[in-house]
């Protein structure tokens, strides 16, 4: 005859709970510190990638260029279309006011071309044809973690870094290339003379 034994019969040692229980703790340890239930740098970088990106496009729609306003003081950014000479509100309602960033992020800097700021007010202008002027951006938050944002004028490409990234200076000319490029008397005078031909 067979015997069944009685410790076979289900149920879970102590031993077997508390292995599991430890592994429980584990892997809350691991993803409770992920979960950050206000704003982080990466959300509010990807949502000011959304609003360039909306931007342009209403820019290409309308086909009138739009300038958007960063403010570094008030840490708020806004946009126009630019009519003529005249500013005017977007026809997208959700542009009626300016925009905040969370309490918890701060704009640093702004570089448009070779102008970079650390205060006041910077602008970009989105044009119709989907290109947008060159700058870098820099948003930090609380700990001093950074936020890159740059955008490439010639490919409308935004990208992003973990790391500082400073503007492309434009290269110097070179001494001795400098008075090649001033034009002589003689070629202008002999030009208005007649003696070179166009």
């Amino acid at each position: 005859m067979l015997k069944t034994s009685a410790s076979s019969d289900g149920g879970f040692t102590l031993l077997e709970m508390i292995i599991v229980m430890f592994l429980l703790v584990a892997m809350l340890g691991i993803v409770i510190p992920r979960v950050n239930l206000g704003e982080d740098l990466a959300s509010t970088g990807r949502k000011f990638i959304g609003a360039l990106r909306t931007l342009q496009g209403i820019a290409m729609s309308t086909q009138k260029p739009v300038k958007l306003y960063l403010d570094l003081d008030q840490n708020q950014y806004w946009a126009m279309s630019i009519e003529g000479k005249e500013e005017k509100p977007l026809p997208d309602a959700a542009w009626a006011m300016p925009r905040t960033l969370p309490d918890n992020i701060r704009l640093a800097d702004a570089s448009s071309g070779s102008v970079k700021r650390t205060a006041g007010r910077v602008d970009l202008m989105l044009y119709p044809n989907g290109r947008i002027d060159e700058a870098v951006l820099h948003l930090t938050d609380a700990g001093n973690n950074v936020l890159a944002i740059v955008v490439e004028s010639a490919t409308g490409a935004i990208r992003t870094s973990d790391e500082r990234i400073e503007p492309q200076r434009l290269a110097s000319i070179p001494d001795r290339v400098k008075p090649l490029l001033i034009p002589t008397a003689t070629v202008a005078a002999g030009n208005q003379a007649g003696l070179l031909k166009p």
